[in-house]
């Protein structure tokens, strides 16, 4: 899980690398936040379509399903 404080170190690696540059070992921590922001937005869309219903024009619900999962 991300929290606020790793968004924070995220935004600060940023501005300090547009400004006066990171080092190698802040350049591998701004890789490995990254990683793991990236991850868990996949992760949060994913339980996010997992929980997805589609109702058909005839009244009919069906929960989303994975591409090549349909009958």
């Amino acid at each position: 899980m991300i929290t606020d404080e790793k968004v924070a170190r995220i935004n600060a690696l940023a501005r300090k690398a547009r400004t006066e540059g990171l080092t190698e070992e802040e350049k591998a921590e701004q890789a490995e936040l990254r990683r793991e922001y990236v991850d868990a937005v996949k992760q949060s869309l994913q339980a996010n379509l997992d929980n997805t219903i589609i109702q058909t024009p005839d009244g009919k619900r069906r929960r989303l399903e994975k591409k090549g999962e349909e009958d």
